[in-house]
């Protein structure tokens, strides 16, 4: 269901609502409007919720990436203590640690950034869609209360109309 429909129920839901004899409240069933606050609430576009998972997925890519970086680091290692124990591939053995510790850095780093470029992106669309959203909301509220407004200007002119009729033919009749 969408959420400008969602607004017309609440719309209808106000206009059918009892009248009040003073003011110009009306009452409405609680719960019917608790339903409908209910249901636009799910009607929010999937992009709002949709961000929450993408921050998820990046931090579970960092993870990995510190995973994957730990692990191996932990093979570097064990690969320069195996290769210490014979002197002549001290050398090689450091120069191989620094590779995988510069590769697993690389690694870790890349991840980090598509993950983060990931979510801005997708915090960023859905907050476009949610403002558009807002702006058609809000216009179409303001529409609707302008509307409002200038039929509760006529019941009022009307009402003062009647008023003054029957003050004037009360004024016309001669006293009793």
């Amino acid at each position: 269901m969408d959420i400008l429909h969602l607004i017309d129920r609440l719309e209808e839901a106000v206009a059918e609502a009892r009248k009040l004899p003073v003011g110009g409240g009306v009452v409405v069933p609680r719960q019917k409007l608790l339903d409908l606050v209910d249901r636009m609430r799910v009607a929010v576009p999937r992009e709002v919720y949709d961000s929450q998972e993408v921050i998820e997925k990046r931090d579970e890519l960092l993870f990995e990436a510190q995973q994957e970086a730990q692990r191996l680091l932990a093979q570097a290692r064990e690969e320069l203590d195996r290769r210490l124990s014979d002197n002549e591939l001290v050398k090689a053995a450091q120069d191989r640690c620094r590779e995988v510790m510069a590769e697993a850095q690389v690694r870790a780093q890349e991840l980090l950034r598509t993950s983060e470029e990931q979510a801005r992106a997708r915090l960023d669309e859905a907050q476009t869609v949610s403002q558009e959203q807002m702006r058609e909301a809000d216009y179409y509220a303001l529409q609707t209360l302008r509307k409002l407004e200038q039929e509760l200007d006529g019941f009022l002119n009307t009402v003062r109309k009647g008023v003054d009729a029957l003050e004037q033919r009360a004024a016309d009749r001669p006293p009793a």
